[in-house]
């Protein structure tokens, strides 16, 4: 029997996570709250496997192999006997520390790895008695295309955690860059404040956001402009992320955009939302 992964949270970087653990070898269970995002992730994973199927990166058998190793839970208990525990819940802090507590009680040998993209490590370890098992795990979307994850120590985690966390990573065909547990990490404490500055210059008229995309795409040889990107990351996403640097530095550099946060308090959250700096 395959190594057994658990992975929390059914949403798009879940189904993602839990999409190239099955593609990898791996035995995947995938947990959320309620049997309907449930039903979506599989759905969404369906048609992600189909793709490579029709571009001939994955073989039939290859597929349906991979959907063989995925099952589906709602009772957190039934993650007990995982190895690895992958969270990409909702970010929340709450949230993940009342996870994270629940976790270390129900899975007392299973290594914890949060898949947040900007919270602090640290404290997710605190607040469980088995610290030394907490690791910073953070994909990119969309997770079956890029290669990168994040490996965050938290102060507490162990050398033999974040040298299983590397192992699972390059067993899954990714490429991980160990980063220390500081605010928004390397990828987040760079691109965010690039995309807030972007927000800023449209804010001012200093030029549309078509041309604010053009212009990085063809004078930075970004492959997306920082405003399409935004709506593809979620504003709402973005805001938080700004949010996080600007209480961890405490730096006025890390203010977010007041025309961001106008259009997350409007519900112009991007591409989820149909409409963000451009309509969907």
């Amino acid at each position: 029997m395959s190594e057994q992964i658990g992975v929390i949270g059914a949403g798009t970087m879940g189904q993602g996570i839990a999409q190239v653990l099955a593609q990898s070898g791996f035995t995947v269970s995938l947990f959320d709250i309620a049997s309907e995002p449930l039903e979506r992730a599989l759905e969404a994973i369906d048609r992600s496997l189909a793709r490579l199927v029709d571009k001939q990166r994955l073989s039939e058998a290859e597929s349906e192999e991979a959907r063989q190793r995925l099952t589906t839970t709602t009772d957190l208990e039934t993650l007990a006997d995982c190895s690895v525990i992958i969270e990409a819940a909702p970010e929340q802090a709450a949230l993940k520390e009342k996870l994270f507590s629940d976790l270390d009680r129900l899975a007392p040998h299973s290594i914890l790895a949060s898949n947040t993209s900007s919270l602090s490590l640290t404290g997710l370890a605190a607040v469980c008695e088995r610290p030394e098992r907490v690791v910073g795990m953070h994909f990119f979307n969309p997770v079956p295309v890029l290669k990168l994850v994040e490996i965050i120590r938290a102060e507490q985690t162990s050398d033999a955690t974040v040298e299983k966390i590397e192992q699972l990573t390059e067993a899954m065909g990714k490429i991980s860059v160990r980063i220390a547990d500081s605010a928004g990490f390397a990828v987040n404490r760079l691109l965010v404040p690039m995309i807030n500055e972007a927000v800023f210059l449209l804010q001012e008229g200093a030029a549309s956001a078509e041309d604010i995309d053009t212009a990085m795409k063809l004078g930075a040889a970004h492959p997306m402009g920082p405003l399409a990107l935004a709506d593809l990351i979620g504003l709402d996403v973005c805001l938080a992320i700004m949010e996080v640097l600007n209480d961890g530095f405490a730096d006025p550099k890390y203010r977010p955009c007041p025309l961001l946060r106008r259009m997350v308090d409007a519900g112009y959250l991007g591409r989820k939302t149909g409409r963000g700096f451009y309509s969907y």
